[in-house]
Formats: structure tokens, sequence, C-alpha cells
């Protein structure tokens, strides 16, 4: 009988063992998961002063932190409070899982579980949260496994950055970041303790939630560690009575989304896991001047709104203000702006607003809108005639011509008008330029030729322009950030940059990619300067008045289209440069009276105004280059070089104001 007992023990004993070798053998692979752990982090984006803009996740959101970089303190609360054993046994505690067996059988029920980090690690990654008897018997066995191909301190640092802590924090980095608003090495013995407590039941113990509840269990882990000797008397009763600043922070932290849309798009090409590789982007962003940005477009777009207001309550019979007919849409508000700013020496982009409400519309209007720049376009018709040999004094023709051609057999004429329908018979070209006169500006083009305007624009990186004269009322679209870096060679002294976002990115290896500025020549500091000092004169007593601040020279230039539909201001300080736009999403007019200088304008001088006072330090003055030469010509301080001399004023024609002429083409 002994015998066939002792046979039936072997049998069973055999049978448990091939059972628990088949079982094994079905889950062996789910170590991989564990050992090569490779969990998806979030990347985070700063700008230029370190401060955070967004954190960038794909459903968890999760800081990784290096065993390293876990302070001793942290190891200790977890090990005190949820498995003290941790670095004495080999993945399962056979002393615990007897305590919880006797108090199940006692309770009639699973009352008590008795899993080690290790389990608790194993269970999170590779099984089910079920409470069934052949999970547990799988968790043993993979724990047991992992516990001889990892360290104790590789266990630790997978199990702190894989669990939950509640809020939509996964890693214990990232819970500290979430809510107390500090790196690990800043948390004190409560804080730490609150931590550390969360992944029993995060939800129920969730600070931001249940405070009272995060406390108490926070005080049970400050308790064992005082009762196992790691904290003396004094440390305790600090942490017993410490209350801390919790924070109820957004996941993503997202102060800037247009500014992050833009940079996803232009990172996941070449990054495709951008979303969860854990880097670090640093961005050419400053977020005072984002605010500063977003603002002054807001102050702007409401006083827009406050000069329509009568015909925003008051749409009778299709009109306007005036008694002229419009299109229906034009009541209806569609309005919006963009704004962008760059350092004028690298195109570093310091601010980048895609429109007035992101949650109204994600529409970036920085890069995606393209507009007719209007007379925004002009400055780059001047200087290409400076660089031709035309100086500021030189003159031109403000008189009316009309154009007479054909399209197919049809007749047709075109009578181009300043605005206000005045003429001045001959300017110079600063007045020209400051006072934007379109006939005086399509006088110049038509004295220059069509082609060598053609070309001078091509250089300047604007393409998709007609070959006829109505590039000189900027009949074509451009965007706001590619008509930013079109001015770039003016503010930046004859040289063009490309403006860019990205100033480096780092990965989880600590392998960064910096960008630098990418530069083209152009033209001479000397020639640029001519053309500079008459968009600051534009801004000084020109079209751009509205866009004076005091206190720092400003140059710029007013762009508005037929019908008013779009309203620019592009203007620069001597280290920062400014593309201010409005206009309506349906291309319907803004009111007669909305021009460039009147709906832009605001924008760039509050931008300004707001800017020198929290850089007071920034350049206030441009600054002359050797090669410019000054006279006086009519009373006035012109200036001049070799290239561009003053004109003989004996060779002056005549004003008269009521020339008009016919040209055929």
């Amino acid at each position: 009988m002994i015998k066939y007992f002792f046979a039936f023990i072997i049998f069973v004993g055999v049978a448990i063992s091939g059972w628990l070798i088949h079982l094994y053998s079905e889950i062996r692979h789910d170590i991989d998961t564990i050992v090569n752990y490779k969990p998806n982090v979030t990347t985070q984006f700063y700008d230029k002063n370190g401060k955070l803009i967004a954190n960038i996740f794909d459903k968890k959101h999760r800081l990784y932190v290096n065993y390293d970089n876990i302070p001793a303190r942290v190891v200790e609360a977890l090990v005190a409070i949820e498995d003290t054993q941790f670095f004495e046994h080999a993945g399962v505690n056979p002393d615990a899982i007897s305590r919880a067996m006797i108090k199940n059988i006692k309770a009639m029920g699973y009352v008590e579980g008795a899993s080690t980090l290790t389990q608790q690690l194993v269970k999170s990654i590779a099984l089910t949260r079920e409470k069934k008897l052949i999970r547990k018997i799988k968790e043993a066995l993979l724990s047991i496994r992992l516990e001889t191909i990892l360290t104790k301190e590789q266990i630790l640092e997978r199990y702190l950055n894989e669990v939950y802590f509640g809020h939509g924090y996964y890693g214990i980095r990232t819970a500290a970041k979430g809510y107390f608003r500090k790196d690990l090495y800043e948390l004190n013995i409560k804080e730490i303790a609150i931590l550390v407590g969360l992944p029993k039941a995060p939800s129920f113990y969730d600070p931001t939630r249940n405070l009272k509840y995060s406390l108490t269990r926070a005080n049970q882990v400050v308790s064992r560690m005082h009762k196992l000797g790691w904290i003396n008397e004094t440390q305790y009763n600090e942490a017993i009575n410490y209350i801390p600043t919790i924070y109820d922070d957004t996941l993503t932290q997202n102060k800037a989304p247009y500014i992050i849309d833009y940079a996803l798009k232009l990172l996941k090409k070449d990054i495709p896991d951008i979303k969860t590789g854990g880097y670090i982007v640093n961005l050419t962003i400053d977020l005072e001047a984002q605010r500063i940005g977003r603002e002054s477009l807001k102050v702007a777009y409401d006083k827009i709104l406050a000069r329509d207001k009568w015909l925003q309550r008051n749409p009778k019979n299709n009109v306007d203000i005036n008694g002229e007919p419009v299109d229906e849409g034009y009541f209806i508000n569609t309005l919006n702006g963009a704004l962008v700013s760059i350092e004028n020496n690298t195109g570093k982009i310091l601010a980048l607003v895609g429109g007035i409400d992101y949650k109204e519309s994600n529409f970036n209007r920085v890069v995606q809108s393209e507009r007719q720049p209007g007379s925004a376009i002009k400055p780059f018709l001047y200087h290409t005639a400076i660089e031709l040999g035309y100086s500021p004094a030189s003159q031109v023709a403000d008189i009316g011509r009309t154009y007479e051609y054909k399209v197919g057999e049809e007749e047709k004429k075109w009578k181009p008008k300043n605005y206000g329908g005045t003429f001045k018979g001959v300017i110079t070209l600063r007045e020209a330029l400051m006072k934007s006169r379109n006939l005086a500006t399509i006088n110049l083009v038509t004295d220059v030729g069509i082609n060598e305007m053609y070309k001078g624009l091509e250089s300047y990186g604007i393409t998709g322009i007609p070959r006829d004269l109505s590039i000189t009322l900027g009949s074509f679209s451009i965007s706001p950030l590619n008509l930013s870096k079109a001015f770039s060679f003016i503010s930046n002294d004859g040289t063009q940059v490309e403006p860019y976002l990205i100033n480096s990115i780092t990965n989880l290896k600590n392998e960064t990619i910096t960008f630098e500025p990418q530069y083209k020549y152009i033209s001479s500091p000397e020639q640029v300067f001519l053309t500079k000092s008459i968009m600051h004169d534009t801004v000084v007593r020109g079209t751009g008045r509205k866009a004076r601040v005091k206190g720092i020279e400003l140059a710029g230039k007013t762009g508005t289209t037929n019908d008013n539909i779009d309203a620019w201001f592009c203007g620069f300080s001597p280290t920062i440069q400014t593309v201010v736009y409005f206009g309506k999403d349906n291309n319907t007019p803004m009111r007669r009276s909305e021009t460039g200088g009147t709906t832009a304008g605001p924008a760039f001088a509050n931008f300004y105004k707001e800017y020198i006072q929290i850089h007071p330090e920034i350049e206030r003055k441009f600054k002359k280059p050797d090669g410019v030469k000054t006279s006086v010509i009519n009373g006035r301080k012109e200036y001049y070089t070799d290239k561009s001399p003053l004109p003989e004023l004996d060779s002056i024609p005549t004003n008269n104001n009521s020339q008009q002429q016919t040209i055929q083409f």
C-alpha cells in the first residue's frame, strides 16, 4: 500500500512538474517583454529658456527615469510599504504567501495578496490583473525566472517607470512632475510617501481628488519607514505633519498649441516615433514673446470688432455702413489673424500665433494660409530699383495711366488708382514707398522693367508671381511665414535667413542633434540700409504710423489688398522682425477703413511695446553702415551710396498733378 502511495505521489509530482514546464513554455516569451523593456515615453517640448511648452504622448503620459537618478529615499519608501524583503527573496515571498493564505481562508475569500514588487511588475507588463489561480502561478513562474536575468535595481527601474500613479501619470517621475511640479531629487519624505502609496489604488488615492485618503495612506508609509528604523523621530514627525501643495495640471500642459502642431508636422517625417520616443525637443520659441504675440493679436482683433459693431448687429439689405452692396458672407464673423516673430540675424522663431483662438480653430494661418500681400510687396520692388542704381531721392511719376490690352478679341482697360484717388505728379522713391503710392510704384516697375522686377522677386525667394504689372499690387498668394523669410534680408542687413523652430533634439540615449541658421546673401548692408531707412520713415511719418512705439526705432510696411480683404503689417526693430496678418477666412471684405496700418499696425506696435518691457536690453536704434553717405536735399537729410547716388536736381521733371497717360500693350 505504501509503495502505491509513494508511486502516486511521484506520479502527481511528475504531472505537476510537467504541467508547470508546459505552462512556463507558453509564457516564457513574456520575459522578453520585461527584459527588453521599451515603454512608450512622452516627448517634451521646451522653449529657448528651458520652460516646458508641452508634453506630447500617445495614450500614456510617461517620463522615464534611470535607476541612477532615483533617490535612495524613494526606493526605501517603496520597499517599506510594498515589499520589505525585496532584496532578500528570489521573486516570490513564501512567508508573505503563507500569511495571505491564512487570512484568505479565515475570511472565506480573497482579502489580501502577497505579490512582491517583481510579481507586480510581471503582472503590470505581461499578464492580466484578474485574481485567478492560474494567473498567480504564471506570475510566480515568470517572477522567479526574471530574478535570474535582471538585477534588483533593474527590476525596480522597470517597476517605477511602468506602474500607474493616477491622474493619467505613468511612472514615478511623471507623477512627481504632475502632482508637485518637482523632480524626484526635490521631493521630501511626505511627497515620496504619497507617490509610493498610489499604485495600490491609484484612482482612490489620487491626491487631486481625495487628498484626505491620500495623506492617510502616505502616513502609513511614513510610519512603516519609522518602524523599520529608516527615518528618525524628527523626520517622522515632520513628515506626518507636512501637507504638500498638490497641482491639478492637464497632462499635455500645452502652452502653445499652434507651435506644437507645427513642430510635430516638421518632425514626423524623419522621426516617426516622435510622440512615443521620449525625446527632448528644444524650440527657438520664447514663451513670453509667444504670450505677448497672442495678446497683441487679440487686442487688435477686439478693436476691429468694436469698429464693426454696428455692422455686426444691423446687416440690413446686404449693404455696408456706407450703403454699398456686399455679399451676405460679409456679415459672418470669420475674421482671424496671425503673427510670427523671428530673430533678425538667426531666423529663430520667437513667437508663432496661428489664429485668435486655437480652441475655435486649429488652422495655423502662419504656415497654412496663403493670402495676397498687397502693398507689403512694395519694399522688394523698391529695393530691386535701388540695386539697379536708384536712390531714395530718385524721382518717379505719381500719375495716372490707363493700360489697354486684349483678352482674345476683347478690348480691355486697366486704370489703377492710388488709395484715396489722388495724384502727386513727380515724387521721390522715399515718399512713394513711405506713402504706399500705387501709381508711382506701377510707373517705377514700368521704368525698371517687369523682367528685372521679376528676377529681383525670385532672388528674394518669392514664388508664384505673375509676369505682369499686377505684381505691383501684390496679386499673388504667400503665407506669413514665407513673407517673413523674404523680408529677413532687409531686417538682417542683406543676408536672408530661413525661419526655423527647432534648436535641438535629444533622444533617450542622450544623443543630440543641433540645428543651425541657414543664410543666403542677397544684397550689401549699404544698399539694404537705403530701403530700411525708407521703411523706418514709413513708421515715423508714413502709412505705418500706428505701428510706432516710444523708445525703439521700428521699420515696416503696410499691406492692403483690393476690397480690404487682407491687411498686413511687416516690420522689424534692430534685432527682431514681426509679420502680422488679418483677414476673413471666407475671403470676404473687411470694412473699407480696415487697412494694413489701421488693422495690423496696432498689433505690431503692442508686441514691441510689451516686448521691450520684458527685454529692456535689446538694441533700440538702427546702425548706419560706413559705406552709406548723407546729404541734404530739398531741406531733408537723405542717404545714398556710390552704387545709388543722389540724382541731378537739374534733370528733375516738372511736377504735374493732372498728368494722365494711356499705354497700349
